[in-house]
């Protein structure tokens, strides 16, 4: 007997979201995490899709559980990766928030050249680091 799942809606999603973090959605889009978050780099979580979020308090990036249809089969689904995790950035610690967009149009033709989102901030010891996503999906 197969079990359905029940499926929300976007809207329910987003609506759910802002009732969760009590913030406000204001742009979103879908990335993926390249550098710049200690504990995502000291597990060597690089690489890893979520959410790109900008919220009226400030940005997350949240990571939902991930299986491929090959794992889900051989259940070897423990690959390392993070089951749900989530960076956020208080709107005070931001200095600022850019998309970078390849502009040579030769390189545009014979390279992947996603548009990249760089997010500066200070840390708890006040140091500037830089967070960078790679955007799939332009937030909007």
């Amino acid at each position: 007997m197969l079990i359905k799942k029940e499926e929300k809606s976007a809207d329910t999603f987003w609506r759910e979201y802002e009732e969760k973090t009590g913030e406000k959605v204001i742009k979103r889009g879908l990335g993926k995490y390249i550098s710049g978050w200690d504990e995502f780099d000291e597990k060597k979580w690089g690489g890893i899709w979520g959410l790109i979020i900008e919220t009226s308090g400030g940005w997350r990036f949240h990571h939902f559980p991930q299986n491929s249809w090959i794992d889900l089969l051989t259940r070897f689904a423990d690959s390392g990766q993070p089951k749900e995790k989530t960076i956020f950035l208080p709107q005070e610690k931001i200095t600022s928030a850019q998309i970078i967009k390849e502009t040579k149009r030769w390189k545009k033709l014979f390279t992947n050249t996603a548009p990249l989102l760089s997010i500066k901030y200070t840390d708890e010891a006040g140091n500037e680091k830089r967070l960078l996503f790679e955007v799939q999906r332009e937030i909007s």
